[in-house]
């Protein structure tokens, strides 16, 4: 068994940074700092921290170490959500340690802390406290196996050439994001990677008693720590990891039906178009396809819960608000947008790769993310979605409409079709095997 690990989490990154320290910190190699209030900003190659008092302690990368375990410090106006529908700034606390270094021209804030901790407020942002012990514990075994594969992912990229990301040519446009994009820490706090708002939500026994009775605990693959992953509502049918991120193949991160068996009238092989179409289309019966307030109160927080229409959407657009749209995400002029071509689509029907015709430029574009990114102000439910050209005329279609499936890039576990699947009395380890084929749990510290 291994020990226990700290994790290196990027907060916020600012030019300035306003942080409070609740309990007695000491920079590291130098003074203890007093409790208090602390303006933090970057001049000079130097990163300059003064306390309110007047106090200042400088440095390339300053570091403070806390003197006890249950130390706190509060950063002020974190924002949270970032480029989404719920973004907002709030105070948050955290317990661990600060460090502080330059990114660009901003400040980067990172919490190091131990890897339970960080779970406890993970789990406690992600879920409500009303979940089903089954949901939390199923949770807490997937963020766990993820954090600790991602640190030996960022360990191994170091010694490794990257796949070639983005592939950019004068009609093709592919990228995908994943969490190495962050060269200086392991995780971010946000969406991006998993929400993590440290001690500031955490008000569930449950979620806390979730992390600690699987504490340790992961999923493994051929002797590998699964990099599981989960989204919010898959739209029937799980996506394959490769169809989302970087071109490797993981087993354990593929199609499942999210449902006890093969929706009756449906074909499920969602790469072909007509099929896809049909499926998306509809509302086939699964885990996911739910409309249970008390169970969907146990995967969205309140600023989530305003979005009921997840499992199957519509998104319409002007041919205006389109080109716009699209002209400004891309940095290029289409002109006005013709079509909305389906190029691949994944296992779960999302699009991998889709090709936007204007009268000015042709492109294809992928992965699901960068989909949803160009054609949402901030990002598109899932890249599963079928185009209909209401009122065409001429060729130009004056308006676009986007009838979709799902929330989410739909990969590993689905959070809502879980939650019902706890409600029904299913057990974390059946929850577990349902959406990570052939994986097994195992105690790693």
């Amino acid at each position: 068994m291994i020990n226990q690990p700290y994790l290196k989490v990027g907060i916020m990154a600012e030019k300035e940074l306003s942080i409070s320290l609740l309990s007695e910190y000491r920079e590291k190699n130098g003074p203890l700092l007093p409790v208090g209030l602390y303006h933090v900003e970057y001049t000079a190659g130097q990163i300059s921290v003064t306390h309110e008092s007047g106090m200042r302690v400088s440095g390339a990368s300053p570091e403070f170490i806390p003197m006890a375990e249950n130390a706190v410090f509060q950063v002020n106006q974190v924002t949270i959500g970032i480029d989404f529908h719920w973004e907002k700034k709030e105070d948050q606390q955290f317990t661990g340690g600060v460090q502080l270094i330059p990114e660009g021209e901003n400040i980067r804030l990172i919490n190091v802390v131990k890897l339970e901790d960080y779970l406890k407020s993970v789990i406690a942002s992600e879920m409500s406290s009303t979940s089903s012990m089954s949901l939390l514990k199923a949770h807490a075994v997937i963020s766990r196996s993820w954090l600790i594969a991602q640190v030996g992912k960022r360990e191994k990229l170091k010694a490794e050439s990257r796949f070639p990301n983005p592939v950019v040519t004068d009609d093709t446009y592919i990228k995908w994001y994943d969490r190495e994009d962050h060269d200086t820490f392991d995780v971010c706090a946000d969406d991006h990677c998993q929400r993590y708002h440290g001690i500031t939500k955490i008000h569930s026994p449950k979620a806390l008693q979730a992390v600690m009775e699987t504490s340790g605990e992961v999923l493994m693959f051929n002797g590998e720590i699964c990099d599981a992953r989960f989204s919010k509502c898959c739209g029937g049918i799980s996506e394959s990891f490769e169809n989302a991120w970087e071109p490797v193949h993981h087993p354990y991160l593929t199609r499942i039906i999210d449902s006890e068996g093969d929706p009756q009238g449906f074909a499920t092989g969602l790469r072909d178009e007509k099929s896809a179409e049909t499926w998306i289309r509809n509302a086939p019966p699964a885990h996911c396809n739910t409309s249970d307030k008390q169970i969907l109160s146990q995967v969205l927080p309140d600023f989530d819960q305003a979005t009921s229409d997840f499992y199957r959407w519509k998104k319409e657009y002007t041919q205006e608000e389109l080109a716009g749209l699209i002209r400004k995400k891309s940095g290029h002029d289409f002109g006005d947008i013709i079509r909305l071509e389906p190029v691949e689509r994944g296992f779960s029907g999302r699009l991998v790769k889709l090709r936007i015709v204007g009268t000015k430029k042709t492109v294809v574009v992928g992965k699901e993310l960068e989909i949803r990114k160009w054609l949402s102000e901030s990002h598109l439910y899932s890249s599963a979605f079928v185009v209909d050209y209401p009122g065409i005329h001429n060729t130009i279609p004056p308006k676009i409409r986007l009838t979709g499936a799902g929330w989410g890039h739909g990969v590993g576990l689905c959070q809502i079709g879980a939650a019902v699947m706890g409600e029904k009395g299913y057990s974390y380890r059946q929850i577990l095997e349902h959406y990570f084929s052939g994986s097994s749990l195992h105690k790693q510290y």
